[in-house]
């Protein structure tokens, strides 16, 4: 599975607002890195809790567009910067680290970056 076809899957879920197939994106542990904060996501279903309370963020949004600029990749990391964007405007922008594990490409580290 190459970075795009996995972010192609992404943005499906997050469009579906199906929380349970973006938390089995997420490995476990993993880590989500913003300004000042960082989480430990230690769980499933602490995935499936922060997206299920987040949607009303996306009310209105029923089509995404991502830029996907691979910056560098082992056989086991692809580190991926994406730009998310709706209304036709840049809206997010991500660093992410996706690894390899039993369940396939997984979101290991996330880390916010400042929209170009």
């Amino acid at each position: 599975m190459t970075a795009q076809t996995f972010f192609d899957e992404y943005a499906a879920a997050l469009l579906a607002r199906d929380e349970k197939r973006i938390a089995r994106m997420y490995a476990v542990p993993s880590l989500i890195l913003f300004p000042g904060q960082s989480v430990l996501v230690s769980s499933e279903q602490q995935t499936e809790q922060f997206f299920a309370a987040s949607w009303a963020q996306y009310d209105g949004v029923d089509a995404v567009q991502r830029k996907v600029v691979v910056m560098a990749s082992t056989p086991a990391s692809i580190w991926a910067d994406v730009t998310w964007s709706y209304d036709g405007e840049p809206r997010e922008r991500f660093c992410y680290q996706l690894v390899e594990g039993a369940a396939g490409w997984q979101i290991g580290v996330l880390t916010p970056l400042e929209l170009a």
